[in-house]
């Protein structure tokens, strides 16, 4: 899953207002070949309808300055606020109550948390408003013949993107999403998009651009699929020896030790747990030069196959008990 961060995406947007397309740029190229021959011995495309297509997609230097631009990882006192305010907390209470029904149905059909559901949608597309403006084919076209570090990735996706749009019966030069090729409300990959989404109201379509039946259905499938635990806990915090913690933070994505192996490290949690839990350990810098470190369960792990960044894990944690409580209290 790939999620669009705001300032990458304007960022990206600014820069194809002042970046020409090279359209037809793929014509005639060995690399574009050797894709639709694939394409077409793997799974049946015709030939000649696919070349048409990718002789459709323009190539966007824009999106390879956003792909050069080099990552620079904020703390987690200056990435919070982007995340967990009070806008994302009002609008995602606005949202449940304007969508409770299709919320309670998910969360009873695969045992997700509605707040959950509710963050991971305000996180992503502020409630389906920054979707992207990209045409799909020309945001996966650009990574996957333009650049040689991701092409493997990228080809894998814009393979599974064809193939999503022969299964939706859509026009692929119709779709929209980010600069990356994400797509909808909650920004699937198309490879996420096949494997995950669903039709939520029985239409027949799985719509995560316009329907909120299908994009609230479908992060709930997603999660469930991805090992969420009804009711379970998401973090505990956590104290520790600074030498363990840094050892153990090396390994912020896996679950490899219990709660007992764990504190039989010098791992201390702040709640009662079950010894046989799985758990992670991770740090947060709270402010400069002051950092607390917390376990992450198997629901933080989920949150993490959904994005794999520990602060955006703990960013949608948070944000989804703000939204909870303002929707319990009614405000």
């Amino acid at each position: 899953m790939t999620a669009v961060k705001p300032l990458a995406l304007a960022a990206c947007l600014a820069l194809s207002l002042i970046a020409p397309a090279h359209a037809a740029s793929l014509a005639g190229r060995a690399d574009v070949d050797a894709f639709i021959e694939q394409m077409v011995r793997n799974h049946g495309f015709n030939r000649d309808q696919l070349s048409a297509t990718l002789l459709q997609a323009d190539t966007k230097p824009s999106i390879l300055a956003v792909f050069d631009k080099p990552s620079t990882a904020r703390p987690w006192y200056r990435f919070r606020p982007s995340f967990v305010n009070d806008t994302l907390t009002q609008e995602g209470a606005a949202f449940w109550a304007r969508h409770a029904a299709l919320l309670q149905r998910a969360s009873e059909q695969y045992g997700v948390d509605e707040a959950m559901i509710v963050a991971i949608i305000g996180i992503e597309t502020r409630f389906g408003r920054n979707m992207g403006s990209f045409r799909v084919l020309d945001a996966l076209a650009t990574v996957a013949f333009d650049y040689p570090r991701r092409a493997s990735y990228f080809q894998q996706e814009l393979a599974a993107f064809l193939l999503l749009a022969q299964e939706e019966r859509r026009d692929p030069t119709q779709f929209k999403g980010s600069y990356a090729g994400a797509m909808g409300w909650p920004q699937f990959m198309p490879s996420s998009f096949r494997q995950w989404a669903v039709d939520g109201d029985g239409d027949g379509q799985r719509d995560i651009w316009n329907n909120p039946a299908d994009v609230i259905a479908s992060v709930a499938h997603y999660f469930q699929q991805h090992g969420w635990q009804r009711g379970g806990a998401i973090v505990v915090a956590a104290t520790a020896p600074k030498a363990v913690a840094d050892q153990l933070a090396q390994d912020k994505f896996n679950l490899h030790y219990s709660v007992a192996e764990l504190r039989a490290m010098g791992v201390t949690p702040a709640a009662t747990l079950d010894d046989t839990a799985k758990a992670v350990l991770f740090p947060l810098e709270v402010a400069p030069g002051e950092t607390e470190y917390w376990l992450g369960l198997q629901n933080f792990y989920t949150i993490t196959r959904y994005n794999k960044s520990t602060l955006y894990a703990m960013a949608a944690q948070q944000l989804a008990e703000q939204i909870r409580q303002r929707r319990q209290n009614g405000r």
